[in-house]
């Protein structure tokens, strides 16, 4: 189907941390903001920056009545057994729906390409710039449409319109639930105040603030309160809680800007490129390449490669402590290299440590996944050329003009290449235990409920100088009870080197200050089996990573050992 090319309108209503108050002209993007930073939380009513997710609603625009049962959209994958409420759209619960709590059964997409970020914290920023290239895209436009079974150009034709909810995904009282703006407003609203005394930051501002109308619309006005202080039950009703997507004509593509390396948070790596030459470079003319990364340069210089060939040409560096794009500019004295301009996603994988499971934690319908097998690369090698001089004397003959004749020795020598070869493997293991505080614990039988230990020995074995390769610096451990996704947990350097020893981080929910991850209560007898990826061992030729797996054996729950003592 030829698709016209059109200019597009699109209307989205967002909120973030930066404040911003402006009002749109017709046909520009009806965006406004606010937000906050977020409470601590505690085990059993916590929410984790980016657990959240849009629910889209097409709208028809002659009578704004919903024609579609709502999508929701979200990059994580909501717990087997959530608390939810339906698909219900703000539309029809002002119509006079009443919350329906469910418990289990939902449904939701997770678009194929990633949503950014939807709900602000104090630790997460998010972008409306990204949010509104992203729900305002033809991508968005024919996601939508094949998810509600719309064609894609009737959806964009001028009819129809989506409503977009912000959704949160958290832990409320202990139990995991996801709710839109509006249904937490009369969630809240059914238990007195009881989700507000508990969630406030999330449920009463920066979820409802996610997004607002900055032009009346759909029967709701624009917002013109505070865009970072928490608001009440009848405010996020009557105003908040929803973006619109106007189409026109023919929405724009979504250009999703790709990164050449994601790297982790203060963690020493090693960025790469290809040199190659047509004339040859020598210890007489070498050549050298700087890298410029966040102010600082480093150069690789004495380069020297033979006619035609190519090397790897690299630089060490560390990557800053705060999640952010970064790019590095390249730059050769001669020859050619293969990357001018490298884009560095750094990412801050503690973001997302599992909540602590309580003694009313229930999965009835749980079984055992299968365990990941995830790429590996558990070596690497590389060449580095090398230049020497190879002597070729000979005699140069000269005469007088009294017709004596003698000679000098001469060097015809030339320059000779040869290539160095290095390589680098990782090797680790890792043991999986129950925690000393498991008094009733055996070798590796133990009641769930427990906590259990983790430590990893990563070995990296390299002929090459140290200024080609970094040790191990990262561990990632994943657990069955989420089906290795969702949660992780990361793993603290206890030993660095080339010979590192890693272990799980100190867990916040523990009385002791353990290194401990606390297995559910209602994990069966089974074989709970970790899953821990080894990363960021880095060589000129990319990292080293490798998967760990062990086990402890589950028989019995943390309540079999609890006792009634008689009475005296």
């Amino acid at each position: 189907m030829k698709k016209k090319l059109l200019m597009f309108l699109c209307l989205v209503m967002m909120i973030f941390i930066l404040p911003i108050t402006a009002f749109a002209d017709p046909g520009d993007g009806n965006i406004d903001g606010g937000g906050g930073g977020m409470g601590d939380g505690t085990s059993t009513n916590t929410w984790t920056p980016g657990h959240d997710g849009v629910r889209v609603t097409v709208i028809r625009d002659s009578d704004n009545a919903p024609v579609s049962t709502p999508i929701d959209y979200t990059n994580i994958t909501p717990s087997n057994n959530i608390t939810h409420f339906g698909k219900v759209s703000k539309i029809v619960y002002r119509n006079g729906a009443a919350l329906t709590p469910q418990i289990g059964d939902y449904v939701c997409v997770q678009p194929p390409i990633a949503m950014p970020r939807i709900i602000s914290s104090g630790s997460v920023t998010v972008s409306i710039d990204e949010i509104k290239r992203y729900f305002c895209s033809e991508y968005a436009a024919e996601l939508v449409a094949n998810n509600v079974g719309m064609d894609y150009d009737d959806l964009i034709s001028g009819e129809y319109k989506l409503l977009l909810e912000p959704i949160a995904y958290f832990t409320f009282n202990g139990a995991k639930v996801c709710m839109t703006a509006t249904e937490a407003a009369m969630y809240d609203m059914q238990l007195d105040g009881g989700l507000r005394s508990k969630m406030a930051s999330l449920t009463h501002k920066n979820l409802p603030l996610a997004m607002f109308l900055e032009v009346s619309d759909l029967g709701y006005p624009a917002w013109n309160g505070s865009t970072d202080a928490r608001v009440n039950n009848d405010q996020i009703i009557s105003s908040l809680g929803l973006g619109i997507v106007r189409y026109k004509e023919q929405p724009p593509d979504l250009e999703v800007e790709t990164a050449d390396y994601e790297y982790r948070t203060d963690t020493e790596v090693i960025t790469s490129i290809t040199l190659s030459t047509g004339s040859r470079l020598t210890p007489d003319n070498p050549a050298s390449v700087t890298f410029s990364i966040m102010g600082s340069s480093y150069t690789m210089s004495n380069i020297v490669i033979p006619a035609g060939g190519s090397q790897v040409v690299w630089c060490k560096w560390r990557t800053p402590s705060t999640p952010q794009t970064v790019t590095i500019n390249v730059t050769s004295n001669s020859g050619s290299i293969s990357n001018t301009n490298i884009k560095a996603k750094i990412v801050d994988l503690n973001q997302n440590p599992p909540p602590n499971p309580t003694a009313r934690d229930r999965n009835d319908n749980y079984t055992l996944p299968s365990v990941p097998s995830r790429p590996q690369q558990v070596s690497a090698s590389w060449n580095v050329w090398r230049c020497y001089w190879e002597s070729k004397w000979e005699k140069c003959w000269h005469t007088d003009p009294d017709g004596s004749s003698w000679y000098h020795w001469v060097d015809n020598g030339d320059w000779k290449y040869t290539s160095d070869s290095y390589s680098a493997s990782l090797s680790a293991t890792g043991q999986t235990k129950p925690d000393d505080k498991a008094v009733t614990a055996f070798g590796k039988n133990m009641k769930s409920g427990y906590g259990i230990n983790i430590e990893i020995n990563a070995r990296v074995s390299t002929n090459a100088p140290g200024s080609h390769t970094t040790w191990a610096q990262n561990a990632v451990s994943y657990f069955p009870e989420f089906s290795y996704n969702t949660y992780w947990r990361l793993l603290d350097r206890i030993v660095s080197g080339y010979n590192a020893t890693l272990e799980l981080k100190q867990n916040k929910y523990s009385t002791y200050n353990r290194r401990v991850h606390f297995t559910p209560p209602w994990f069966p007898n089974a074989t709970y089996t970790t899953y821990t990826q080894v990363i960021d061992a880095w060589t000129p030729a990319g990292m080293l990573c490798m998967n760990v797996t062990d086990y402890v054996n589950i028989n019995q729950s943390v309540f079999d050992d609890w006792r009634v003592a008689p009475k005296k």
